[in-house]
């Protein structure tokens, strides 16, 4: 989870199968990480029942990272619709990998203004570059290091395929990433 949140992704996590699954209804994610083996409801379930509670469910990417390395668990995990099926230990490299592949294509499909993705801190932090803020005033604002911040703008321009701050403003309004 801190790796991931190291990667600029914002995590949500529950410490059981029943909780995650309360979690992804309310909160409808942008992609799900699940275990197989869980408390009080297995990750089968989980994504079982995520599919069956609608289209909008049913197409958020749903990853399985599990110590279950065996076929038959993966068969079942895909069979049951994972777009994933990853097992530990997991090479972080590897993971953040296929969670930007599956987002780009999740957001892919929602028309040329997602081709483009950012982070959910990426936008965050473009956001109050939008409004005037400098790093280390985002970095008291975020309650994060101001080194942080200037990751996540270097990270940003690097995807938006831009050479300054002000670029990457005026391209993540422009594809709807952020709002002015």
């Amino acid at each position: 989870m801190e790796a991931l949140n190291e990667l600029g992704y914002t995590v949500n996590h529950a410490p059981d199968g029943e909780q995650g699954l309360a979690t992804i209804l309310s909160t409808r994610p942008d992609l799900v990480i699940c275990d197989v083996r869980m408390p009080r409801m297995g990750g089968f379930e989980v994504l079982e029942k995520v599919a069956a509670a609608g289209p909008d469910f049913a197409e958020i990417p749903f990853v399985f990272l599990t110590a279950l390395g065996d076929r038959d668990s993966e068969l079942v995990g895909r069979k049951l619709g994972a777009d994933d099926y990853l097992t530990k230990p997991i090479d972080f490299e590897i993971l953040g990998a296929v969670i930007e592949n599956r987002l780009r294509r999740r957001h892919g499909r929602l028309g040329p203004e997602s081709d483009i993705h950012l982070t959910d801190r990426e936008r965050e932090v473009l956001t109050w570059v939008g409004r005037g803020k400098t790093s280390s005033e985002i970095a008291i604002i975020l309650g994060i290091r101001e080194r942080t911040v200037n990751f996540h703008c270097d990270q940003a321009m690097k995807r938006l395929d831009v050479i300054n701050r002000t670029q990457a403003v005026a391209k993540a309004i422009a594809h709807r990433l952020i709002t002015g």
